[in-house]
């Protein structure tokens, strides 16, 4: 075995024992625990060279050393192909996402599923109105001055808003704005059919032009991504335990999870399903998560991507586990959302 393919074993086996067992890797305990056929004297030198090169740091003064930033990357970008699921495993995922009676329910599952099997906190992301289309557009009376507009995407997305309306609305009225709004706007891209309510006052008859102009434009704001609304999370009572030898970076880790920024900007980085995408430590270019690891996936129907969702959780986390995980959960997420 060359040198190099046998030190990057050896931090191999000092990342395995470090997220198992929490505690610095000494070249002792790899010799009892792992078989890599050479002397503890080689395993000691290869760990010198290893620590010289930035790969693995020595904590304290024990014997133990443990991976950095650095040695977790070279471990995640040398695994020549994620483990996969079994089918027992995959089978379920897909039944219990396959359960789900709509959308909220389906993504809801989701994210719930990621967090109990990586027993860290999960994130998923809404699909994207810009990269939808508009399959359906209601509008009803529910008061004499008052319309529900209901907007559903071919993803299954609903978009509820309510428009007060500053004189008393008829059936009639309402069924002639629900007609034209579905001409305009129906089969249209989200982004299109934002551009096509800009002039659809223009096309109602003159009696209607006033209550046009304000329902269009409630529907340009429900057409329009808003990031702050597009995150559901589950698993943060698991931050206590995946964190729990690293007590002083908690509340930076919370308040990266409330404030969103940092996973919108992961999540917009995805181009296209069932790409997986891994961020260590610093490279998540925020303070509050230089101690954590982020692995993301998008979700979608063939090539078009829908959305993301990601796994968060220390540096000190199972990659080929989580990587495993999060990519098959963002398969069947993407087939049964792009099915809807």
């Amino acid at each position: 075995m060359a040198a190099d393919d046998r030190r990057f074993a050896v931090l191999r086996a000092i990342v395995a024992d470090y997220v198992s067992t929490q505690e610095p890797v000494g070249s002792k305990s790899l010799v009892d625990r792992h078989n890599l056929a050479v002397s503890s004297a080689t395993i000691r030198n290869d760990m010198a060279v290893l620590e010289q090169e930035g790969y693995i740091v020595q904590p304290h003064t024990s014997a133990g050393r443990i991976p950095t930033d650095k040695g977790y990357r070279l471990f995640v970008d040398r695994l020549s192909q994620v483990k996969p699921l079994s089918v027992g495993e995959r089978r379920a995922i897909e039944q219990f996402l396959s359960e789900g009676v709509d959308l909220e329910d389906v993504l809801r599952r989701s994210v719930r599923l990621l967090a109990q099997l990586t027993r860290q906190v999960a994130v998923v992301q809404y699909p994207l109105l810009s990269r939808s289309t508009v399959r359906h557009i209601e509008v009803l009376a529910i008061g004499a001055r008052r319309l529900l507009l209901v907007v559903i995407t071919d993803a299954g997305r609903v978009e509820q808003r309510l428009v007060e309306t500053a004189t008393d609305v008829d059936d009639d009225a309402v069924g002639r704005l629900r007609a034209l709004l579905g001409s305009m706007i129906a089969g249209r891209s989200s982004s299109d059919a934002a551009i096509a309510l800009a002039s659809v006052a223009d096309e109602a008859a003159p009696d209607d032009r006033d209550l046009t102009r304000s329902v269009a434009a409630v529907l340009r704001d429900a057409l329009i991504d808003h990031p702050e609304e597009r995150l559901m999370l589950s698993g943060t009572g698991n931050i206590t335990g995946a964190w729990a030898d690293q007590p002083a970076t908690l509340r930076g880790v919370l308040d990266a999870l409330d404030e969103q920024v940092t996973l919108l900007k992961l999540l917009a980085a995805l181009d296209e399903p069932d790409v997986l995408r891994v961020s260590i430590g610093e490279e998540n270019a925020d303070a509050n998560l230089a101690s954590s690891a982020l692995v993301s996936a998008g979700y979608g129907s063939g090539e078009v991507l829908m959305g993301g969702l990601a796994v968060v959780g220390p540096t000190r986390m199972d990659y080929p586990g989580t990587m495993a995980t999060v990519r098959a959960v963002a398969k069947y997420v993407g087939e049964i959302v792009g099915g809807r």
